[in-house]
């Protein structure tokens, strides 16, 4: 099989990674009021249930630090496509494959680097 040219890879990649950016945005905005700090009024607020509202923000900022993480691995694949290196290993040069990237398009090495 001949490698594809980067442009037919933008077709087929750019669309779904820019709208995995848009919905990680949105999620951000919904859930920021989760990640606030927790309020120590002992008067309205139980020992009991202040530690459960600091666990649900500890857990809500961890899910933020992922978002986080992944939006920038979806810039990286975007920087990649400008420069026409989306697609192949970063370590040997290949092409990485359709089904790899299919399963995540912000992968950066084929399947016998990333072993």
């Amino acid at each position: 099989m001949t490698d594809p040219f980067p442009e037919d890879l933008q077709r087929r990649y750019r669309p779904r990674l820019e709208a995995d950016a848009t919905a990680l945005r949105a999620q951000s905005g919904e859930t920021s009021d989760t990640r606030r700090p927790v309020e120590l009024d002992q008067q309205s607020v139980g020992r009991l249930s202040r530690m459960d509202a600091m666990q649900q923000q500890a857990m809500a900022a961890a899910l933020e630090a992922r978002r986080g993480a992944r939006r920038r691995a979806i810039t990286a694949a975007l920087l990649r496509m400008e420069a026409g290196e989306f697609g192949f290993c970063e370590d040997c040069g290949d092409f990485i494959g359709f089904g790899r990237l299919d399963l995540d398009p912000t992968l950066v090495r084929c399947v016998d680097c990333a072993g």
